[in-house]
């Protein structure tokens, strides 16, 4: 990345507005590996982190869930760095078999929902016992194809957010709190 592009990651981190502090983000994500124990704790499940965005949600669940589980991640990707998407791009598919078997994909947003959406698809394609999708947050809007998510751990409004996993033009996945980019940073 250049010196610009990190200069406007300084800078949007500086002018963001905090929508989740750490404390609600920390009581989110306990909320959804309590709803997740519940549901698979008796299933043997496969874990599938989406990645990137899907790596700080998976690890703040992963202490949580207190089960035996297989963890594998997977990457597509709409945005490749940039602050809005265009067609699917995949970078690695699931390695484990998953023929037969409860999968759970964890990722950081529901957005427009065509990147989940392409995951659960793919996943569906090989026979599984069963599929379930978690995001820590799901976008306040009605666009896009918003495919149904079985645990969901914050709302956030419709602006460009970052932060637990989500990114500004690379940057800033590593917060533990969710910002909000300033109406005129967005599209940059």
């Amino acid at each position: 990345m250049s010196d610009d592009v990190l200069q406007q990651a300084r800078e949007a981190l500086a002018r963001a507005e905090l929508i989740h502090d750490e404390t609600a983000v920390n009581a989110a994500v306990r909320r959804m590996a309590a709803q997740i124990s519940a549901d698979l704790s008796e299933l043997d499940p496969v874990i599938l982190c989406a990645m990137n965005g899907g790596l700080l949600p998976t690890a703040m669940l992963m202490p949580h869930l207190l089960f035996p589980a297989k963890y594998d991640y997977l990457h597509a990707t709409r945005y490749r760095e940039r602050t809005s998407g265009d067609e699917l791009h995949w970078q690695r598919k699931p390695s484990q078999a998953l023929e037969g078997r409860h999968l759970l994909i964890v990722d950081d947003i529901l957005d427009e929902g065509y990147t989940l959406e392409a995951i659960l698809h793919y996943c569906g394609i090989y026979n599984p016992a069963s599929v379930r999708s978690a995001v820590l947050v799901k976008k306040e809007h009605a666009r896009g194809v918003r495919p149904p998510v079985d645990y969901i751990g914050l709302s956030v409004p419709d602006r460009y957010v970052f932060g637990c996993g989500m990114d500004f033009k690379g940057y800033w996945r590593n917060l533990p709190a969710i910002y909000a980019l300033p109406a005129d940073m967005e599209g940059h």
